[in-house]
């Protein structure tokens, strides 16, 4: 047992604490990481992500921890404190401060450890240039009778260079502010309450010690105590009510005048002390000569230390009474008054003040009282020698001091003499460590002889990056370990302030004394010193007890070693050993050790326990007997279950047993097939460790999973599954595989004296936790019959007065393991063999109370019924979810569930999961309809086994592989679905697919598909009642915050937005946000059937099946959506209105028109309200200038989509299917009612444009829709005239300038005013435009001005197209 450095807590977020302390440090690193960089390279990312990185990492290094290691020594530059209680650390440097609190956390390995991370951060400064130059952390004694001596908070003391000090609380509010002194305060310190060791030890009272460059300043502990208390009392209420300030009781201060130095650096307050009589005549002897008078009683005296030049170190006395104590009057700051709270004129405490005050107590100095003048007394004269600190130590007897020349000088404080100095520690940071001997270790312990303490010096040399733990006074180097050299020792000296001698009694609170926080790794380590360093080698016979049993270790450690010299040396070293504490630890250290052979350890372990029987028997430990007999007990358990491993099974069967077995094989061939394609998915290869189950059991495992207790029983220690695994496998899997006797290992498991209940739980551990092993050896199942008919034989096992309409505690346990495990195949198997095994037993039990051939009904058979049927489902249910994904899947990990969590689940649970299995295969709402529409077909349940094993024996060998899975998938799917026939409904399973689909759209909402599919899967639910309350919920969870900031967005720009706009407003691209709106639409369209079709159907009963009837947990998606309210139909289809005309800006690129302004106020007061409420809707006319811009906007729509049909034509393939969709000229109709738009408007528009783009065709189908014909005949008499002018004037081929010639001079005329640029596709054969023509002459009446030209240009087209 040696010193050791153990971590205790890890500080989070380093790298943000630098960052926020040193913002220099940060804008270096990232000019340095980027000054080879073009301009255009350099972005936010490489200034945020790149400043710190390294090219080679260090194995084990997390990247934050090493960017830090990277940095400059910054924490040596900060000020930084932390609490005795290790709950706060507090870093500042400057005007900031950031401060962490303690948090725990579960690490990987499932243990909780405690951390540190940031609370608050900010700037405490209140007045210009003032920087923080001293910090700690008080932790305040709770006032609670039920935590009393406990921390009830913590209180954070700053000392500014301006000369205050300030007072917070942990969540940085500010408490208090004093100026006690105008001059830089250069240090803090505090003195808590002590238990005094021995009965003459004076009682050192709380205080809180300021030092100025001349002053010093003490403030009495119990009257900051109480201020405290009402000042954080008083600012939570003023925070909470806004109450009435209430006067804190005044705080006692003293104030000296420090005299006789030149330079003051560091100080310590030693605290009240009392001459002894002797002393005090020699003081005035030589004070006052040969006839001094001498006082009765010795006065008492309060004892400083100061540290820096002139003396080097110098030592006040201020004797007791000559000063009268100060009192400051408190006055309160709230948290959200404190930029505007005043300093008070008569005391100098933050107070309030009246507005009419304000402005002239502002600039009023607060008032600072005179120091009294403090002689010093005597010191240590050194010209050439400046200290730095002083630490003084917990006994306050000595004191170590460093030195700019890098001494360190132990003090004796008592006598005022330097004992002792170390060299070669420049910058060295000290602390103290005070051990107490522990209970038991001394001679005598008694209230008489109280328990010895021990004093270590630490003493931790950053230079040279090495701590030592030095004895104290004259004692050896007891430790040393290498640390890094950017570390800061933390010593506080003091712990709790508000505890007094009535409170500590009892207390039991530990603190640390001596922490090193690493800013490399974020590690804060505590220095633990056993008590025997400081005891002399020469005279401790624990010394020596030591010394053999680091000569143990050693040896233990040694991979050489040969087993023979290993137990000899191993057991002359144990027997050697006196005290019976370290040879307690000795023997645990080598039952510990992983290369000793079990025979060594069971001879020492023997030779250990026959020198102890041959002591006296009151001399003897009974701790150390007890654990020696316990563990030689456990050993020769391991050895004989060790040395059955290799014997021969033997033992014939019995006729029962022989009946029994053909009974399980029957039940087993009924499940034949479903459990070998379940095993063939379950035998693809996996990654597997040398740590599983299947490894040999190591005897120091062994020894740690087993527990002797009084009475020679022996008790499996509650671990992890794996170790049950482990253990269980140790003792029964040579009997599962038939290499073991069943009935010799039976027989010696009873005989050590482990209880049957834990040896059944062992044998359930292996069979269901090795499930892939056990499904290969069928033979298997046997011997786990054999081996549950032993275990059941046992006594205690089966309760003897067991009766038939009670169930068995035994074979509960059974069915709870089997219910527990996701192993689905290994728990159907034990569940079949327990069945068949109970069912026996409550045969045989029948027959000897009855004597009748009636078959036995119990309640026990009852609930393996049961328990069998549950498995049977939760078996197909995993062989559908254990089917490998398609490529180009999402993937992932199948879903593993068991009967419980199925049960607990609630009625969705295996809907759930198969929704879960859908999203994974990637299998579109379709195909999955497709498969559940062969639910009536009736396939056999063995049907998908025998599909899974034979696909190439399909009459169609020309499918693929691909088609193949999914027949194969759709087997399987029907086959859950006939187990789950109501779990498993069409409605349910779509509504969960919906749901899981849209669960995982909101997980990454680039893939638009998700949504798509979701919504795809909520119009195949029948029920309108389901679907309306899905669809709402999907609405209020998932969808309308994004469709709002599109909203919002779009309105804002005024087109469709970019991608970076998206990315930051509604978090997903451009791409994705059309595909987004678009499925926005079809959820409310969904939405508006579901409300219609309310009325002609009734609400659907959601059952379950009658096995899985316990199911209790969280409701279902469908039943969830049942629950939902109603909604306000016009209010839904106002949202798919704007849903419609998003998607169409989106998707055509619309510019200069912003969704929302195209609806009045009430509309847009409409959006985005809870659809279930009833809102304001507009109703009649709405303002022309309104239905003029709705009307411009379905115009450009329409372009759009023409543009986009003009662009598929040319394309020789086409991708892309949703602007180039046809619904959307009949979209943009069905909207003109809803918008007050004339739908004929639109058509001609769109005749117009489709002639322009040259999709003649397209254009005459929606011509005969038109109503007005001769304002259509109007217009395309204009685009006839582009394309004749086109075809004349810009084509200038030979027959066309000869036609031109001979047309009418008004024609001519006419086709040169025509500009063929606003025709999209100019160029279009002339038999086209020759229909186009007649179309426009039969719309035209004759009566019709532009009739003529209209024949004109007939005849002019006609003599164009015989020439051609």
């Amino acid at each position: 047992m040696s010193c050791c450095l153990l971590e205790f807590c890890r500080v989070q977020e380093l790298r943000p604490v630098r960052e926020f302390l040193f913002p220099n440090l940060r804008t270096t690193a990232s000019e340095n990481n980027n000054k080879n960089k073009p301009d255009e390279e350099m972005n936010w990312e490489d200034t945020d992500w790149g400043s710190w990185d390294t090219a080679d990492a260090k194995d084990g290094v997390p990247v934050e921890e090493e960017s830090v290691s990277q940095s400059p020594p910054w924490l040596q530059d900060c000020a930084v404190s932390l609490s005795p209680c290790s709950d706060l650390l507090v870093i500042a440097r400057e005007h900031k401060a950031v401060f962490m609190s303690a948090k725990w956390r579960t690490d990987e390995a499932g243990q909780e450890e405690m951390t540190l991370a940031v609370s608050w951060s900010g700037t405490l400064s209140t007045e210009d240039g003032e920087c923080v130059n001293s910090v700690i952390c008080i932790p305040l004694a709770s006032q609670k009778r039920s935590s009393t001596g406990r921390p009830d908070w913590t209180c954070v003391v700053v000392g500014f260079t301006s000369g205050y000090v300030r007072f917070y609380t942990e969540s940085g509010v500010l408490l208090l502010a004093q100026l006690l002194h105008e001059d830089p305060v250069l240090r803090l310190k505090c003195r808590t309450y002590e238990i005094p060791r021995h009965p003459g030890v004076t009682e050192q009272h709380e205080e809180l010690s300021i030092l100025y460059p001349a002053a010093l300043v003490t403030i009495d502990g119990f009257s900051l105590f109480q201020s405290l208390r009402a000042c954080r009392n008083q600012v939570a209420r003023a925070a909470a009510a806004g109450s009435d300030t209430v006067q804190p009781p005044p705080l006692a201060y003293k104030k000296w005048g420090l005299q006789d130095m030149d330079t003051i650096v560091d100080h310590s307050s030693v605290g009240v002390m009392t001459l002894c009589v002797f002393d005090q005549m020699k003081n005035a002897s030589i004070l006052g000569g040969f006839h001094a008078s001498v006082k009765g009683s010795p006065p008492a005296m309060c004892q400083y230390v100061a540290v820096g030049g002139g003396p080097f170190t110098g030592f006040y006395y201020a004797i007791e009474g000559s000063s009268q104590p100060l009192l400051s009057h408190v006055a309160l700051a709230v948290a959200s008054k404190l930029t505007s709270a005043l300093f008070s004129a008569a005391s100098g405490w933050l107070g309030w003040k009246n507005k009419s005050e304000e402005e002239p107590v502002q600039k009023q100095k607060p008032k600072v009282e005179p120091a009294t003048p403090l002689a010093v007394r005597f010191g240590l004269p050194d010209s050439r020698r400046h200290g730095e600190s002083v630490c003084l130590s917990p006994c306050y007897t000595l004191a170590a001091v460093t030195d700019d020349f890098g001494r360190v000088t132990l003090l004796d404080l008592g006598r005022g003499i330097a004992i002792r100095m170390w060299k070669g520690y420049r910058d060295a940071q000290l602390g103290w460590i005070q051990v107490c001997e522990g209970r038991g270790e001394g001679e005598s312990v008694s209230p008489t002889f109280p328990r010895r303490h021990a004093q270590f010096l630490v003493i931790y040399a950053p230079r040279r990056g090495i701590l030592e733990v030095w004895g104290t006074q004259q004692g050896p180097r007891v430790g040393a370990f290498t640390v890094g050299k950017h570390c800061r020792l933390l010593y506080p000296g003091y712990r709790l302030m508000g505890v007094n001698s009535v409170t500590s009694q009892g207390w039991q609170l530990h603190t640390q004394q001596v922490c090193l926080l690493d800013p490399t790794t974020g590690v804060l380590r505590t220095i633990t010193v056993p008590f025997h360093l400081a005891l002399s080698d020469k005279k401790s016979e624990r010394g020596k007890d030591m010394h053999l049993l680091k000569r143990l270790n050693t040896l233990l450690r040694s991979q050489e070693v040969e087993p023979d010299i290993l137990e000899s040396e191993a057991q002359s070293a144990l027997l050697d050993i006196k005290h019976p504490a370290i040879k307690k630890q000795a023997l645990e250290s080598l039952l510990a050790n992983k290369n000793a052979p079990v025979t060594c350890l069971a001879n020492i372990t023997r030779a250990l326990l026959d020198s102890l029987k041959g002591q006296d028997p009151e001399a003897v430990e009974e701790g150390l007997l007890q654990l020696c007999t316990s563990q030689l007990k456990l050993l020769q358990l391991y050895t004989d279950i060790q040395s059955l491993h290799s014997a021969s099974s033997s033992g014939p069967s019995t006729e029962a047993d022989a009946e029994l077995t053909n009974q399980i094989q029957q039940d087993v061939a009924r499940i034949q097939p479903i459990l070998q394609c379940y095993t063939e998915l379950m035998s693809r290869p996996s990654v597997s460790f040398a740590q599983d189950a299947g490894g040999v059991l190591p005897v120091r495992r062994f020894l740690s999973l087993l527990e002797c207790e009084a009475g020679g029983a022996v008790r499996v220690a509650r671990g992890q599954e794996a170790d049950w695994t482990r253990l269980g496998s140790f003792f029964f899997w040579g009997c599962l595989c038939g290499e073991s006797p069943i009935t010799q290992v039976c027989d010696t498991l009873q005989n050590s004296g482990i209880s049957p209940q834990q040896l059944l739980s062992l044998l359930l551990s292996v069979w269901l936790n090795r499930e892939r092993e056990v499904l290969k050896r069928p033979e298997a199942i046997s011997h786990l019959q054999a081996l549950l008919t032993a275990l059941s034989s046992m006594p205690g096992a089966v309760d003897k007065s067991w009766d038939l309409q009670c169930v068995s505690p035994w074979w509960q346990q059974v069915r709870t393991a089997c219910s527990q495990s996701e192993n689905a195949g290994a728990a159907l198997l034990a569940a079949l063999v327990a069945h068949r095994s109970a069912k026996s037993s409550i045969t045989r039990l029948a027959e000897s109370k009855f004597q009748s051939e009636w078959e036995a009904v119990s309640l026990e058979l009852e609930h393996w019924a049961v328990c069998v049927r549950q498995l049977e489902d939760l078996l197909a249910l995993h062989t559908l979810l254990c089917l490998p994904c398609p490529r180009g899947s999402p993937g992932g990990a199948p879903v593993r569930c068991s009967v419980k969590t199925l049960l607990e689940s609630g009625r969705g649970g295996v809907a759930d999961s198969v929704a879960k299995w859908v999203f994974r295969q990637d299998l579109a709402p379709g195909l999955l309809k497709e498969a559940l529409q062969r639910r009536g077909q009736g396939h056999s349940q063995e049907q998908p086994a025998e599909e899974g094993e034979g696909n190439t024996e399909q009459p169609h060998e020309e499918k693929s592989e691909e088609e193949d899975d999914f027949h194969r998938a759709a087997e399987l799917l029907l086959s859950v679905c006939e187990r789950f026939p109501e779990s498993l409904s069409p409605d349910l399973l779509f509504s969960h697919c919906c749901w899981e689909y849209v669960v995982q759209w909101n997980k990454d909402p680039e893939e638009g598909r998700y949504l798509a599919w979701a919504v795809e899967h909520l119009r195949l639910v029948t029920s309108p009642h389901i679907q309306q309350g899905i669809a709402v919920m999907m609405w209020n969870t998932f969808i309308v915050k994004r469709f709002s900031a599109a909203a919002f967005l779009m309105e804002k720009v005024g087109k469709a937005p970019k991608d970076r706009l998206c990315r930051r407003d509604v978090g997903m691209g451009e791409n994705a946000l059309t595909s987004f709106l678009g499925s926005c639409s079809q959820l409310l369209q969904t939405l508006i059937e579901a409300d219609a079709g309310l009325d002609e159907v009734s609400a659907p009963e959601l059952c379950v099946e009658e096995v899985w009837g316990g199911a209790e947990g969280p409701a279902s998606i469908a039943e969830l959506a049942l629950e939902q309210r109603g909604v306000h139909y016009p209010l839904v289809q106002h949202h798919c209105l704007l849903a419609s005309l998003l998607h169409a800006a989106s998707a055509f690129r619309v510019r200069g028109v912003k969704p929302l302004s195209l609806f009045d106020s009430k509309g847009k007061n409409a959006f985005f309200k809870d659809l279930t409420s009833i809102q304001l809707m507009p109703s009649g006319d709405l303002d022309p200038g309104l239905v003029s811009l709705r009307q411009e906007f379905l115009l450009k729509v329409l372009t759009g989509w023409v543009q986009a049909q003009g662009e598929a034509a040319e394309a020789v393939s086409c991708s892309e299917a949703g602007p180039l969709d046809d619904s959307w000229p009949s979209l943009c109709l069905d909207l003109g009612p809803l918008l007050q738009v004339n739908p004929d408007v639109l058509r001609r528009h769109l005749v117009c444009e489709l002639y322009s783009q040259g999709l003649d065709l397209r254009a005459e189908q929606v011509m005969l829709e038109v109503e007005d014909k001769e304002v259509l005949g109007s217009q395309l008499l204009v685009l006839t005239g582009q394309r004749l002018a086109y075809a004349l004037l810009h084509t200038q081929t030979r027959p066309g300038m000869e036609l031109l010639a001979r047309l009418p001079p008004m024609l001519c005329t006419w086709l040169k005013a025509m500009d063929p640029g606003g025709l999209r596709c100019p160029s279009v054969p002339l038999a086209f435009s020759s229909r186009l023509v007649s179309r426009t002459v039969e719309v035209l009446p004759e009566s019709h001005a532009q009739y003529n030209l209209a024949l004109h240009l007939l005849e002019a087209v006609d003599l164009l197209e015989g020439e051609a």
